[in-house]
């Protein structure tokens, strides 16, 4: 058993204790919380430390299969160009692959994060998350734009659902984007999701040029399904809506729905997802890394804040970002919006994507019961609660 303090804890619930502590059995379960008002009497039985402790983190959205692409592509290119080069790269030995993905979720250990939602187009990755010391929800993604690609590219997905069954691996059926999953898939993703259960994730609203293919049928993405995946679209009859309202009311509402990125996400789409399954349980994942390395923007936080959205962070892929830090993540918010407050940025960085992933009864918040691990903030600018360029994290549980 172990008594840690700190000069602040941010129990990830929108909670700060001045100099509170914090009794933890051995298995890493919180066992105790003591607010001490801020006056804290020295005892060799405590062990304090300058900072602030917050739960171990929880990335949302990443890639861990595509860690091999590290510094692969130029940033600020754009999606369209982004998605040619992860065609044409994204093929690599197995052996280089497996041992990109150990590194990545090595360092995603040390950087304090404790659960992620992975994205899997395949099953390179997952004797990695089958050994890892990080918890794994995996999201195995269909990818099939032509209907008649649709039996078989779901039969892809169970198959690699089942051998993650076998390996003991948490996973859901998910579609990628309304740009890369047809109507037929899209509905044998819905029916596997409301039997059980599972979470959906979905990356959305991530360029103009989804609308631009859902309202027209033309654009740069309707040109990369042509010519960079030789999709014959001559199937494809445009909607006149965005691709989130063409696509959103497919998937079911009981279902804990991550919509992923959300770049040109307006209020009237939050109105449109409101009214089709509510927002209760449906979280926004922002990945403000990975977004200014694609097209050099973050969306509209002002406005998710003004909604009060669900928000979690994700660090999405090393192809698509410089780090796997969810710190990171939070400091990039921080310096874009410096409104943000820090009890904000830890509870989107903790409770919200463990909710969201289903896996706060364990993780996201330092509450009595849960064993959600502990990162002490170093560097950190404990007057104003600010992240500073230098601030680090430990991970001290």
């Amino acid at each position: 058993m172990r008594r840690i303090s700190a000069h602040l804890i941010l129990d990830g619930r929108g909670n700060c204790y001045s100099k509170g502590i914090l009794t933890i059995g051995q298995d890493g379960t919180i066992l105790d919380i003591e607010d001490t008002g801020g006056v804290l009497r020295e005892s060799a039985e405590i062990e304090f430390f300058s900072g602030a402790i917050v739960p171990g983190f929880v990335n949302a959205h990443c890639h861990l299969e595509l860690s091999h692409m590290q510094n692969s592509f130029q940033s600020g290119t754009g999606l369209v160009s982004f998605l040619k080069q992860v065609v044409t790269e994204r093929t690599a030995d197995p052996d280089i692959i497996l041992q990109a993905a150990e590194k990545a979720d090595i360092l995603m250990y040390r950087n304090g994060i404790v659960a992620v939602g992975d994205i899997a187009n395949g099953t390179s990755a997952f004797e990695v998350k089958q050994n890892s010391k990080i918890d794994y929800l995996t999201f195995v993604e269909a990818l099939g734009f032509s209907p008649g690609r649709a039996g078989k590219a779901f039969e892809w997905v169970k198959n690699c659902l089942a051998i993650a069954e076998i390996m003991g691996l948490k996973a859901s059926a998910v579609p990628h984007s309304p740009y890369s999953v047809s109507k037929p898939l899209f509905s044998a993703i819905a029916r596997e999701a409301a039997m059980n259960g599972t979470v959906l994730s979905l990356h959305s609203q991530e360029s103009i040029e989804e609308d631009e293919l859902y309202l027209s049928g033309s654009g740069g993405l309707a040109n990369h399904l042509r010519e960079n995946l030789g999709i014959d679209t001559s199937f494809f009859i445009p909607t006149g809506e965005s691709a989130l309202r063409s696509n959103l009311k497919l998937l079911p509402s009981g279902n804990n729905l991550l919509l992923v990125h959300n770049l040109y996400t307006q209020e009237s789409d939050l109105d449109y997802i409101e009214s089709v399954r509510g927002l209760n349980k449906t979280w926004f994942v922002l990945c403000p890394g990975s977004n200014l390395y694609i097209q050099n923007r973050l969306p509209d936080v002002r406005l998710f804040k003004k909604r009060f959205l669900q928000i979690c962070l994700g660090t999405d892929s090393l192809a698509s970002n410089h780090q796997l830090s969810i710190l990171e993540e939070m400091t990039l918010l921080q310096v874009a919006f410096p409104e943000i407050s820090m009890n904000e940025l830890t509870t989107w960085a903790t409770y919200n994507g463990a909710k969201a992933l289903q896996l706060d009864a364990w993780a996201g918040s330092i509450e009595i019961g849960k064993r959600p691990g502990i990162n002490l903030l170093t560097g950190f600018d404990l007057t104003n609660m600010k992240l500073l360029p230098g601030t680090g994290v430990r991970k001290l549980i």
